[in-house]
């Protein structure tokens, strides 16, 4: 997400030494290569209220279709970023009052950070409304975008990242893992790994949302809640989403 005004997500929290991470079994969850999208249009978003609109963020879930099945277009946010530098992303960033709604903030911001015009981005729809670790919330939306090569502002991202559907749904590619921050205590978070990029916290909240929504994907920890743990004291956003069951 661009500007540091919403921060996007991946999250403050520092890995717990006392909890390792919990990672597919060897067998691994079916592999899966492509998205039921409409299963995104047929969705109702889940959506909080009571935020105010200077503290929501829109974020563009670009989708790129290939012979060999979907693929998810990222951003890697650049090193010298005040937040989350080198974090990988989906494009997006705060509310402006121009905007008039948050796809066409997640729509402009897109155009910004990685050059898509968006006249040739088909949103598909919303996914669940997502609280941020700052106090804002995300409204992520998926849209289908051309295959072709983008060009990143190099102020906000290092490099425009592409990993496939059936790469995310691997056996051993997704985990969640317990992190903590003396301040906002601790959480259990989802974490992918492909080829190097990790890609975690909000980022992965909405991928885990995505792939279950539009996918068999079935990993160790379906139906079990991430996210702040509620018996502990901290300021952490309570209203995680639950995993579909």
């Amino acid at each position: 997400m661009g500007g540091d005004e919403a921060p996007d997500g991946d999250s403050p929290y520092e890995p717990d030494a006392a909890a390792g991470p919990r990672t597919d079994d060897e067998a691994g969850p079916p592999h899966v290569s492509r998205l039921d999208l409409g299963a995104v249009r047929a969705n109702r978003a889940r959506e909080l209220a009571g935020v105010e609109r200077a503290e929501w963020a829109g974020v563009l879930v670009p989708v790129i279709e290939r012979r060999d099945g979907h693929h998810l277009l990222f951003t890697e946010r650049a090193a010298d970023m005040r937040n989350h530098a080198g974090e990988m992303s989906f494009p997006g960033g705060g509310y402006e009052a121009d905007d008039g709604d948050l796809e066409t903030t997640a729509l402009r911001e897109a155009k910004e950070e990685i050059g898509l015009e968006p006249m040739t981005a088909d949103v598909v729809g919303p996914l669940d409304d997502l609280p941020g670790p700052y106090g804002h919330v995300v409204r992520p939306f998926v849209a289908t975008v051309p295959d072709r090569v983008y060009d990143p502002n190099e102020r906000e991202v290092a490099a425009v990242v592409v990993i496939s559907v059936s790469d995310l749904t691997a056996p051993g590619v997704y985990e969640n893992e317990t992190r903590s921050h003396p301040d906002r205590g601790t959480a259990r978070l989802p974490f992918f790994r492909v080829d190097g990029h990790v890609v975690w916290g909000l980022t992965g909240f909405i991928v885990r949302t995505l792939l279950d929504l539009t996918t068999d994907w079935d990993p160790p920890d379906r139906g079990e809640r991430l996210g702040p743990r509620p018996d502990e004291g901290h300021d952490a956003p309570g209203e995680w989403p639950n995993r579909k069951g």
